[in-house]
Parts: C-alpha cells; structure tokens; sequence
C-alpha cells in the first residue's frame, strides 16, 4: 500500500515539473513510476540473490513493513528525486539555449 502513494507522488512530483517546463505531464509521470518499480525490484531481485549465495534466508513478508521493504522504499525514493534533480537541471539548460520571446519580436512589424 505505500508503494501505491509513493508512486502517485512520484507521477505527480514529475509531471509538476514537466508542467513547469512545458513538456508532456504524463511521459514524465510514467518516467517516475519506471524509474521507482525498475528500482524497487532491482533491489529486491539482488536481495534475493543475496540471499541465496548466503543461505540467509528468512520468511520476509515483501506487502507490509519490514526493514528490508523500508531500505527498499528509501533507495527507489532516493532514485527518483536524482533522476528529478537531473531533468530539472536539463531543462534548466534547455531554457537558457533558448531565445526569449522578446527577442523573436524584435524587427517584426504588426
């Protein structure tokens, strides 16, 4: 279940951005949602994995809150805001390289 509102915050965190940036809301949102389930089961997998080569293996329930689910969680959400703070930067950039409106109208006649 909190993987469900740290997805909706995530799309929403991201296409507030793309908003901002006059980009499409919702290919940014569906970044965000990719981008934390790629990591939240990358983790996992390499946990298991992990698990695995040790012959550590606990009955660790992956739907409510365990230690492992929470680091999880913290990892993916830690992902998402450095790919924000990426595209933030990018587009940033990409504003700069860009004429203003004010100088496109200079020499225009009406």
């Amino acid at each position: 279940m909190m993987s469900i509102f740290i997805l909706i915050g995530a799309y929403r965190y991201y296409a507030g951005l793309a908003e901002r940036f006059g980009k499409t809301k919702w290919h940014f949102g569906l970044l965000a949602i990719a981008i934390y389930l790629g990591f939240q089961v990358g983790f996992l997998f390499f946990y298991g994995f992990y698990q695995g080569i040790t012959d550590s293996y606990n009955e660790n329930d992956y739907r409510g809150f365990s230690l492992i689910n929470i680091i999880s969680w913290l990892i993916a959400i830690a992902a998402v805001y450095g790919f924000y703070r990426i595209l933030e930067n990018k587009f940033k950039k990409e504003n700069i390289k860009k004429p203003s409106l004010e100088i496109e109208e200079i020499g225009k006649t009406e």
